[in-house]
């Protein structure tokens, strides 16, 4: 059984070869446990937070054995990571030298940390909120500019303020409330009904803007996943290494030369799209092709965008124009956003589009994957409709968690229906059942309100030594 009280330990840095390693160590018996190892210009116990001493860690078991040349630096409660004693160790890079330091550790006194153990201890130390906790994991998973900044702004308490200061809005209410149902007998009223609804409502506002922020927050916490489609030989392997700028997908005038899947990442303007190119769609005797045309079929159930790229130097026949709109309406049904693209406009002799089907009433681009042109005009496509056209404002509080955007709408809710109450002159105890929950839906963004399986949900997702 895990206990707080522990003093843990684990690698903080990548296991592999490097030129150095960190090995962190948190608890009361932090110091003590290391300086048994340490021998070096300083005693642990007797250094100052925040400095840092040069020596060696030595095997006591083994006749004071030197495992390596290390620097040592110390964090003294409350002022570390973990809100306890740290020593983190920096020794030289290597599997070897770094798990014999660590096991050197664990004999004198420690424990293996679990994952995100030093982050949870941050957390129940109060270092940190359960957002900001989040927010870690975020950062070290951030993949673009814009992943990188949202993760530093919930790491920096932007979201945590927010759900404070709405908090304590509804607290104010409650209060209130409850306030009133003491004096009942006396008939007092400490604020009108109509003052409660109307400040009631300006805070549903509030949580609606930040519900639906998560549409954009998680675009830029997890980003896109993109597939290319269409016909064989329309252009789609072309496409992609269009995207990459670079040759990743074989191209060739042979119809059906794709035959597996390609998976690429693409950063544009800071968003994350995963590249997905397919096998090209129709109806096929060879069995290889086949089983593509099926893989493809489930990448575009299992995809955000769909990009459906159509040959626009030829003619398409009344069969292609069904088959295409047969698949453009099945990805409407899936809650698949599809974006036509004509490719090969530098050979299409300037033709109009003048397709009578279903194309039309999705969006479309021109371009050439083979001169380029139109390509600028498909990635801010590609951006708006991941975006839902809404840009990033800077200072804005995005939600990227859908842990934190279900307990908004739950608190939505329940202050909606405390608001109805109050409409329908409903008595102070049934509005105040509603205020108490909704505060406790928000507590659980920041951990006010909590439960272990929440905790452990959260914190087994992250990686040792964090």
């Amino acid at each position: 059984m895990i206990r707080q009280e522990d003093t843990i330990a684990a690698i903080a840095t990548p296991v592999g070869e490097g030129g150095i390693s960190v090995i962190r160590v948190s608890g009361k018996d932090a110091f003590e446990c290391v300086e048994r190892l340490f021998e070096g210009t300083k005693r642990i116990r007797d250094m100052a937070s925040h400095t840092a001493a040069f020596g060696n860690i030595v095997n006591p078991a083994h006749g004071n054995k030197t495992l390596d040349e290390v620097v040592a630096v110390v964090f003294r409660s409350p002022h570390s990571y973990t809100g306890e004693d740290v020593v983190e160790i920096s020794c030289h890079g290597g599997i070897l030298v770094t798990k014999t330091i660590l096991n050197s550790i664990i004999e004198a006194g420690a424990r293996h940390a679990e994952p995100g153990e030093f982050t949870k201890q941050a957390f129940l130390n109060g270092r940190i909120d359960l957002s900001q906790a989040e927010a870690v994991a975020d950062l070290i998973h951030a993949q673009t500019e814009r992943a990188h900044r949202s993760s530093l702004d919930q790491l920096k308490g932007k979201l945590s303020k927010e759900i404070t200061e709405i908090r304590n809005d509804i607290l104010n209410f409650c209060s209130l409330i409850e306030l009133e149902l003491d004096f009942a007998e006396e008939d007092i009223e400490l604020a009108s009904r109509e003052d409660f609804i109307k400040r009631a409502e300006k805070v549903i506002c509030r949580l609606q803007e930040l519900i639906e922020s998560f549409n954009v927050g998680k675009v830029y916490r997890d980003g896109i996943k993109v597939v290319l489609t269409g016909k064989p030989n329309a252009g789609k392997s072309s496409i992609l290494n269009t995207l990459l700028q670079e040759n990743r997908a074989i191209v060739t005038d042979i119809p059906g030369t794709t035959r597996d899947i390609i998976e690429e990442n693409l950063n544009i303007d800071g968003i994350l799209f995963r590249v997905i190119d397919t096998a090209g769609l129709r109806v096929t005797d060879d069995p290889i092709e086949s089983e593509g045309v099926n893989r493809t079929m489930q990448q575009i159930e299992r995809a955000d965008l769909a990009l459906m790229i159509i040959d626009y130097s030829e003619s398409m026949t009344d069969e292609d124009i069904e088959y295409i709109d047969s698949i453009l309406e099945k990805m409407k049904g899936l809650d698949v956003a599809p974006l036509v693209v004509l490719n090969k406009i530098d050979i299409a002799g300037g033709k109009q589009f003048t397709n009578t089907g279903t194309l039309l009433h999705f969006p479309f681009v021109k371009l050439s994957a083979k001169t380029g042109e139109g390509v600028a005009v498909l990635k801010k496509q590609m951006v708006d409709l991941a975006t839902d056209g809404k840009a990033y404002q800077e200072g804005s509080v995005l939600v990227t968690n859908s842990r934190h955007r279900d307990a908004l709408v739950r608190a939505k809710k329940l202050l909606s229906l405390a608001t109805e109450s109050l409409k329908q002159e409903a008595s102070g105890e049934f509005v105040s059942v509603d205020l108490r929950a909704a505060l406790d839906s928000l507590g659980e963004i920041t951990g006010e309100i909590t439960t272990d399986d929440i905790l452990n949900n959260i914190f087994s997702s992250f990686c040792i030594g964090k």
